[in-house]
């Protein structure tokens, strides 16, 4: 049903333009292989389509939307036409939309049937009909005609080497055994070693039916021991089954089209190659998730926790080397769990991307209550434990706060993307669980890299001043960037729950500073004293963890006001353009992404980029991910990603956008877009 409203919608859209340009963009014929039939034979009639430049015609399966070409036969009494023999398609990307069809002059091969008592010439006739489509869709047709002789059966030279290439596009049926799983992932599995030897540059699969998968989303080859693993998206359609067609190219340039028909069954582990992420392998994304973690060191919020953990290793001299070890441990062990746990989630069919945990609400102030209270430990309101777990384990000394420093470091440093880890956690996304895993101890021990260097080589240590009355000092000035940190979530959270959230957070906030203040100004009392303080201070704190749980009901997909120019994103939106042949700039952003707000407020809010923007009449949309958003997380996706910042070009009629770099250059935005 939704593709034939779809056919309709582009049917009725074509009628002005049909109006306008009454020249058909298809012209076709019927040719015949033989010059004669004999009685009781068959003979192959093709139906040629000569398709005009940058328009196509659809294949039995047209995709996401159009309509396949039919033939009405007006035969002589007794004979019989077979059913169209379809060429192999092409993957025909329309905006947001993926159709199957052909382009240039396909042929469609029939066999007709003679009766035994056929004789003289026959005239046969037949009624087609297409759908031809580029920005726009027409519906064109035409009566054809073709005269036959009835006799000894006689080949057509002329036409031998045409219907020779004609056959050679046919599918065959496959010679191996397909099995596939569905999970969060629709995995199909051709059991072929030889396969898994020649590693085919390239497989796509043609649904024989609608519904069975998203059609434009990308199709991960994969390699197992024993054959290859085509990852797919599955639709809302698949079950039993799964037939259609599964066209292979060598590294050869030769193309193999296979008539495949999988039944549910085991799908062995396989290692994937992300499409999106062009020539990237799993040793190349593990060095970029390497470089980084290395690089995420230097991010605002994860200074001060390094800073730390310098002071304290400063202090423990050579002893502080186990602490190296046991801080590069946290964070290794930190990064691995959150990338399974996202994995595994995905898996289970949620929709999340790396950063997903600051897309909630009450994520987002936990997180700011986090950051305040390692601030006001650094300002000294209370030295030993805390009232908050995490914060209580860092400040701990021993290679358990180095540890529990480590875990602290990622908490605050996860939701920001750092230069190649984008590319590198969407290829680590697309991968079984076991290998993704090596994708992020990469990035851990990127991430480690400081400590690690310490621990490995002691000599670094005489880099760190000796330990004085200026740590004291350094460790109270630690406590502003935390104090700013704190102040940004805060901001984060304003831009997810409102005013309403804001309120929340800054009363959480007073209840924590005034439960720290008298839990830690009751020590020195009596037995009865701190019991009395400890117990005030957890009723405070009580008070304040209340509030922050009422923003468990904050609606995380309320508008976001977004600073930025531009319009808001929709997949609808895009696809409207890019059919209009509009130019579209997509910035895929979000409040919490420091990398995103640097990349608007040095570059795409300049006055340069805007004018060539406006020169050039590029749309600029903005795909806000602050929130959750399905559309978002589907763009990311589709291009390789799992999470931002994401920038991307789309020129008019190119098939796929222009992927930007994550940090951004003015000259880089303006060469992109052709300024």
């Amino acid at each position: 049903m939704k593709r034939i409203l779809l056919s309709l919608v582009l049917l009725l859209a074509a009628t002005p333009a049909f109006a306008q340009d009454a020249q058909p963009k298809v012209h076709a014929r019927l040719v015949a292989e033989d010059k004669a039939v004999a009685p009781g034979a068959g003979i192959t009639v093709a139906l040629e389509e000569k398709i005009a430049p940058h328009w196509h015609t659809y294949w039995k399966n047209p995709g996401d939307a159009g309509a396949p070409t039919e033939i009405g036969w007006t035969l002589p009494p007794g004979w019989k036409a077979g059913a169209i023999q379809w060429p192999r398609p092409k993957r025909l990307p329309v905006g947001p939309l993926m159709d199957y069809g052909y382009e240039g002059t396909p042929w469609l091969l029939t066999t007709l049937t003679a009766p035994a008592d056929a004789k003289g010439s026959v005239t046969i006739k037949a009624a087609v009909s297409w759908l031809v489509c580029e920005k726009i869709c027409i519906p064109e047709d035409a009566v054809l005609s073709l005269t036959l002789q009835v006799g000894p059966q006689q080949p057509d030279p002329a036409v031998a080497k045409d219907f020779a290439a004609a056959r050679a596009l046919l599918p065959v049926a496959s010679p191996w055994k397909l099995n596939y799983a569905l999970g969060n992932t629709l995995d199909l599995y051709v059991a072929a070693p030889s396969l898994a030897a020649a590693h085919p540059t390239s497989a796509d699969f043609f649904p024989a039916a609608g519904g069975m998968i998203k059609n434009a989303a990308p199709q991960l080859v994969g390699y197992a021991k024993d054959g290859l693993v085509l990852r797919l998206t599955p639709g809302a359609k698949v079950g039993g089954l799964l037939q259609g067609l599964l066209v292979l190219t060598s590294s050869d340039g030769s193309v193999q089209a296979l008539e495949v028909s999988a039944a549910p069954g085991p799908v062995p582990p396989a290692e994937f190659n992300a499409a999106a992420s062009g020539d990237l392998t799993l040793w190349l994304a593990m060095l970029f998730a390497f470089l980084g973690g290395v690089i995420l060191n230097v991010m605002p919020c994860v200074l001060p926790i390094l800073a730390m953990k310098a002071l304290s290793v400063a202090r423990h001299g050579e002893q502080g080397r186990g602490e190296s070890f046991a801080y590069a441990a946290g964070a290794v062990l930190s990064f691995a769990v959150l990338g399974l746990a996202i994995v595994a989630l995905r898996a289970g069919g949620q929709e999340i991307g790396w950063g997903f945990q600051l897309q909630s609400p009450i994520a987002v102030a936990g997180f700011a209550l986090l950051v305040f209270a390692v601030g006001l430990n650094l300002s000294g309101l209370f030295e030993v434990g805390s009232v908050t777990a995490g914060e209580s384990l860092a400040g701990r000394g021993g290679l358990t706060g180095a540890f529990f420093t480590g875990v602290l470091a990622v908490a605050v440093a996860a939701p920001c993307t750092a230069p190649f880890m984008a590319a590198a956690l969407g290829f680590a996304l697309a991968l079984s669980a076991p290998l993704a895993l090596l994708v992020f101890v990469s990035l851990g021990l990127g991430f480690a890299l400081p400590f690690l260097l310490l621990g490995i080589w002691p000599r670094a240590l005489a880099f760190i001043p000796k330990p004085g009355a200026w740590m004291l000092t350094f460790k109270q000035f630690l406590a502003f960037p935390m104090y700013a940190a704190a102040a940004w979530l805060v901001w984060v959270l304003a831009q997810e729950a409102g005013p309403r959230g804001v309120a929340l957070v800054l009363a959480a906030m007073i209840a924590l500073a005034l439960g720290a203040w008298l839990w830690s100004v009751t020590r020195d009392l009596s037995a009865r004293g701190r019991g009395i303080g400890a117990l005030l201070a957890l009723l405070v704190l009580a008070f304040g963890l209340y509030g922050i749980s009422l923003l468990r009901d904050a609606a995380t997909s309320a508008p976001v006001q977004s600073t930025k120019m531009g319009e808001p994103y929709s997949a609808a939106r895009l696809a409207a353009l890019r059919a209009s042949n509009r130019p579209v700039f997509v910035d895929a952003t979000a409040a919490w992404c420091i990398t995103c707000l640097v990349n608007e407020d040095a570059v795409l809010s300049q006055g340069s980029i805007k004018s060539a923007f406006a020169a050039k009449n590029v749309v600029y949309l903005v795909a806000d991910w602050t929130n959750q958003n399905p559309q978002i997380t589907a763009l990311l996706k589709d291009n390789g990603r799992s999470g931002v910042p994401l920038y991307l070009y789309y020129a008019p009629g190119a098939a796929k956008p222009v992927i930007l770099p994550q940090i951004l250059t003015e000259s880089g935005v303006l060469a992109a877009i052709g300024g």
